[in-house]
């Protein structure tokens, strides 16, 4: 028997999740190699520690997806990845000594990448195919509101009192979460709705047998790569270019940055959601692609501070739209196969990778021809992931397919 259609308290629960997670997913962020600065790291063991912890969540994003598609547990394994990044925060107050602070990173590396497929197997299992859409779409602009708000919170506590109160705003944000994961109901998340299947069992090949397999996954797999390979390094280049020209204030920059883009996203989750149920999808995907090469070529051309300001709303643009569609294409793409989340966990390993490479790419162009030619460089990127886009929309069709929403309980 099919568990009932949930309700507007699960709803509002899962909004609330996704407001105290945002703060949680990345665990300290920025603010944690400032801290390490402080303690006299020297840079090179700071920069061990974060690519240990993107190695993990990597790793861990594959796993995590093929396990939410199994378990019956999807909201204690959420709450226990959040509680795992709360210790993990809590430790830089009693020891910062390398390694304990590396094994502390790696475990909140994996821990955070985990969430991901999971907040998508719970949402499944909640509103199924036919809402999923709108109900993506708010869940990201709860979690960018969360941003902001953590973001806004983290910079004034810290600059207040120190490391110690943005390790407690962490926990307090991951205890909040755990919380109200909880007051989801669990006997209203279908658990075969939540992989794609339609038996109460996975069954059928192999996740990743099924997700070799299917050529639609493979090339949005390859976008969603290019996309992120395009885009991650804009923002950090375009740092590098503004502070090194003395141009700028570093840390009234950054919090610019993060404002501006967050805000933007907000609006952008609920209209992508909009428009993936009136236009479909593959809509969503050509504008998302279609700002980053804008972006670089205003990046790359305005030689000037207020360049942000354009720069960051189209970040907003392409962030807010894809976040939308990844989870909701993989969905549609992924329907009956059970293996949905695993599929999920697969596209953002490849996210994360290209994420890692933007950087590299960016950096050596910058360094042999310029951060001009390195933002078009980035640029070109994104043109190619458009162009891969354009070509395979026939074997897209079915996916990006128009599917009305039926209507759903109001929430907050």
């Amino acid at each position: 028997m099919n568990p009932p259609s949930a309700s507007s308290r699960s709803l509002k629960a899962l909004s609330a999740v996704n407001f105290f997670l945002a703060d949680v997913r990345d665990g300290l962020g920025p603010f944690l190699g400032v801290y390490l600065v402080a303690q006299g790291w020297s840079p090179d063991h700071i920069g061990y520690v974060f690519t240990l912890s993107s190695l993990a969540a990597m790793a861990a994003t594959g796993p995590a997806g093929a396990w939410v598609d199994r378990t019956r547990a999807k909201r204690m394994f959420l709450s226990v990845c959040a509680f795992i990044v709360a210790v993990g925060a809590a430790t830089v107050l009693i020891s910062s000594a390398f390694p304990v602070i590396t094994a502390a990173q790696v475990a909140m590396g994996a821990a955070g990448a985990a969430i991901a497929p999971a907040i998508a197997g719970i949402t499944l299992g909640l509103v199924g195919q036919t809402r999923l859409a709108g109900r993506i779409g708010r869940n990201q602009a709860w979690n960018h509101g969360g941003n902001v708000v953590g973001a806004a919170l983290g910079g004034l506590l810290g600059f207040q009192f120190g490391i110690a109160a943005i390790v407690g705003l962490t926990v307090l944000f991951a205890l909040l979460s755990m919380i109200f994961a909880q007051v989801i109901r669990g006997d209203e998340i279908d658990h075969a709705q939540a992989r794609g299947s339609d038996k109460d069992s996975a069954a059928g090949p192999s996740g990743w047998t099924t997700l070799v397999s299917s050529r639609p996954l493979m090339i949005f797999a390859v976008v969603i790569f290019l996309f992120h390979l395009g885009n991650a390094a804009m923002l950090p280049l375009l740092s590098q270019a503004a502070t090194s020209r003395q141009l700028v204030n570093p840390e009234l920059f950054a919090a610019l940055t993060i404002i501006i883009a967050q805000l933007t996203m907000i609006g952008m989750a609920l209209l992508a959601a909009r428009l993936a149920e009136s236009r479909g999808y593959w809509i969503v995907l050509v504008l998302a692609l279609g700002v980053l090469p804008v972006r670089g070529l205003i990046a790359g051309f305005w030689d000037d501070p207020w360049a942000i300001v354009p720069v960051q709303v189209l970040d907003g643009v392409g962030a807010g739209l894809i976040g939308v569609a990844t989870p909701g294409l993989i969905a549609r793409i992924l329907a009956g196969t059970g293996h949905i989340n695993a599929g999920y966990g697969a596209v953002e390993t490849g996210h994360r990778i290209g994420a890692a490479l933007s950087a590299t790419l960016a950096g050596l162009v910058a360094a042999r021809l310029g951060y001009g030619e390195a933002f078009l460089a980035l640029a070109g990127v994104a043109v190619l992931a458009l162009l891969i886009w354009l070509v395979a929309t026939p074997l897209m069709r079915d996916a990006c397919a128009i599917r009305p929403a039926t209507e759903e309980p109001r929430e907050a």
